[in-house]
């Protein structure tokens, strides 16, 4: 069985997310709460279960809302290389999404989502140059607009993050490392470059992992 804890910390409130897995065979089942659930005296606010076949699908429910995700996952060759494809439809909102991944080779891949019925889908290219710096061109064809990131792997554990976009004038900052001893941990600033008063905002995540 293992565990989990992931607190946020943004300027104006926090959040914390537990969560316990068991293995039962090949699938995986896991609970989670979040800090609304114990809040002014215990609740099903919060409380999510899930079941999982690793690489196959993932059935959430959203207990308070009485909601439900599916997705499903497959991977096909195309050509000798990985089409890695996600169907996820989340039954509340009756909303679908379709998401594919083409894999080149290991420093080149594109992907493509789409909100099936509207004219949301995004395109993002992603080039890793020698196994540190990652370049992803995204162009979003509802807004007819480009946006980029760039990320830079150091020290091995830590990766530095920029993502502009072009039709907000967003910039994000984020500072990330995901340590197997020591936890995971992510620092983010976004600013937006069209506000008069450019005041960023903070924001900060972090996930310990443990043995139940």
């Amino acid at each position: 069985m293992k565990g989990s804890l992931k607190t946020r910390h943004d300027s104006d409130k926090m959040e914390a997310v537990a969560t316990v897995a068991v293995n039962a065979g090949d699938v995986r089942l896991r609970a989670s709460m979040t800090d609304a659930t114990l809040v002014n005296g215990p609740s099903l606010n919060g409380i999510a279960l899930a079941v999982e076949k690793p690489g196959f699908f993932i059935i959430d429910y959203n207990v308070p809302k009485k909601d439900f995700r599916f997705q499903f996952m497959r991977t096909v060759t195309v050509r000798d290389k990985p089409l890695n494809l996600n169907y996820i439809h989340f039954n509340g909102d009756n909303r679908t999404i379709l998401d594919g991944t083409f894999v080149f080779d290991p420093s080149n891949k594109v992907s493509a989502n789409h909100v099936l019925g509207s004219g949301n889908c995004k395109l993002k290219y992603t080039y890793v140059h020698e196994g540190l710096t990652t370049y992803e061109p995204i162009y979003d064809f509802a807004k007819d607009t480009w946006d980029f990131a760039i990320s830079q792997r150091v020290y091995g554990d830590d990766v530095f993050k920029a993502l502009y976009q072009t039709s907000s004038k967003n910039l994000s900052l984020e500072w990330s490392r995901n340590s197997k001893l020591n936890g995971s941990f992510k620092v983010s600033a976004s600013l937006n470059l069209a506000d008069d008063v450019k005041m960023p905002k903070l924001s900060a995540e972090s996930t310990w992992d443990f043995e139940l």
